[in-house]
């Protein structure tokens, strides 16, 4: 191909590109909002911080991480124009670490979620957020990995996390990762320290089902069982014994007065193995098998009990 044919055929791409970022921006930038927190108490004393959020309905529910605002005293966003208003957390779920806020008045820009069902690996993703207090910040870059799974400051694992390699730094949490047509498929939350390329953001699928629940019950329903349990490892024998392939399992270490566990008969020192039909290989399978579907409804729990497997049923409540 000649030089100047080739020149012409990668300028063609560079535009394409060009275009595709500059579409995503220009559709969500004027919905980005640089959040500023202050009164945040620390072992120092009370100190301030920041951050990103997204508004995504016109009359001004903006979504941003749980970390961004937890411990705020009172918050504020600032509109890329440079305005500033008071705003206010209308909820907040740590395990998914999405919280929503609410800006005053109504607002023309704002953000559409899309469907984080339908991303592909290697798929073009372009971030936007404040880093640092630099407003507005574009960086792109691809869907490296789908369905990751990522620990919460609450310590519950977060499933279907999205893995890219947008660079974000301190500040991008909360804001936007979106595609070329414009749609929001992701909040920006975490970055490997020490590590290039590995950033990562809460599926707006994920974000969605926070969205319902904490606008229509004040917080994310989940069951419980009332019981403080640990990942173990069971022994080859044992799992020979039981015809069990999975070797992980949980032990029961306490619980409380009253709960769920205590009515259905749990004791210190026994070993959940399937929770209603599944197999439970760690503390991490409990918390995802205690969903609000399961909230006042009849569970069976096969348990390892004195050198044998004995059924208990149980009823899993839910917190206040």
């Amino acid at each position: 191909m000649p030089r100047q044919r080739r020149l012409r055929s990668n300028g063609a791409l560079l535009d394409a590109y060009s275009q595709a970022v500059s579409g995503a921006v220009e559709a969500v930038s004027g919905s980005v909002v640089h959040l500023q927190i202050r009164g945040r108490p620390t072992p120092a004393g009370q100190t301030s911080g920041s951050g990103s959020g997204f508004i995504f309905t016109s009359d001004g529910y903006t979504l941003t991480n749980s970390h961004v605002v937890n411990g705020a005293k009172s918050l504020s966003a600032v509109y890329p124009d440079g305005r500033e208003v008071e705003a206010d957390v209308v909820g907040a779920d740590p395990d998914t670490d999405v919280a929503i806020v609410r800006l005053p008045g109504k607002h023309r820009e704002w953000a559409e979620l899309g469907d984080s069902a339908e991303l592909r690996q290697g798929q073009l993703v372009v971030a936007i957020g404040n880093p640092l207090g630099f407003d507005c910040t574009v960086t792109t870059g691809v869907i490296s990995a789908l369905g990751r799974s990522l620990r919460s400051q609450s310590g519950r694992l977060i499933d279907d996390v999205l893995q890219t390699d947008a660079p974000l730094n301190p500040g991008n949490s909360g804001g936007p990762l979106v595609t070329p047509d414009g749609r929001v498929i992701g909040i920006n939350t975490a970055v490997i320290a020490g590590a290039q390329g590995l950033c990562f953001a809460i599926a707006s699928n994920t974000a969605q089902y926070v969205v319902g629940e904490i606008l229509k019950f004040g917080k994310v329903r989940r069951s419980y069982l009332g019981l403080g349990a640990q990942t173990i490892e069971l022994s080859q024998k044992l799992c020979r014994e039981l015809n069990r392939k999975p070797a992980g399992a949980v032990r029961v270490a306490q619980f409380e007065t009253g709960t769920p566990a205590a009515q259905a008969g749990l004791a210190p020192g026994d070993i959940i193995l399937r929770f209603d039909g599944h197999d439970v290989t760690g503390v991490d399978d409990l918390h995802r098998l205690l969903t609000a579907e399961r909230l006042g409804k009849k569970v069976k729990l096969d348990i390892y009990r004195d050198g044998k497997v004995v059924a208990v049923t149980a009823v899993p409540g839910g917190r206040d």
